[in-house]
């Protein structure tokens, strides 16, 4: 098994900014000349996630909406209690979504769905510098 590194620099506002991350991820497959395999796509951080889904304002802002419903900013966490964290939110949305996903490769293509986009989410409470590692293994 061979494994090929690249890492996409992102800047966030925070705040549960959802960025489609597809090209940068297709851009390093494409320098891989990698044709069947996994793609491997992973953001560092307690406050930030990798999912797929469809990338478009309305599915966006229904997910953003769903968020905030499920883990509230203004929630009472514990670890605003002990800490004077202004985030906690975040890192529970993070740890729900996620900080990995695992795509595959068929004929020098990411195997998704047609309306299906990899995408960073940042839940932190300000903007961020995010790096994001691909992996490529075939």
């Amino acid at each position: 098994m061979t494994t090929q590194t690249g890492h996409l620099r992102i800047h966030t506002d925070g705040r549960g900014e959802i960025v489609d991350l597809t090209d940068g991820v297709r851009s390093v497959l494409r320098t891989s000349q990698v044709d069947d395999g996994l793609v491997s796509v992973f953001v560092g951080g307690s406050t930030a996630a990798v999912t797929t889904m469809e990338f478009d304002p309305a599915v966006v802002a229904d997910v953003q909406a769903v968020l905030e419903r499920l883990v509230p900013m203004s929630a009472d966490y514990e670890q605003t209690r002990r800490d004077n964290r202004t985030n906690a939110y975040a890192r529970v949305r993070a740890s729900i979504v996620g900080p990995s996903i695992t795509v595959p490769v068929t004929a020098g293509r990411l195997g998704l769905g047609t309306w299906q986009q990899i995408v960073l989410v940042d839940f932190d409470d300000r903007p961020r510098e995010r790096t994001v590692a691909i992996h490529v293994l075939s």
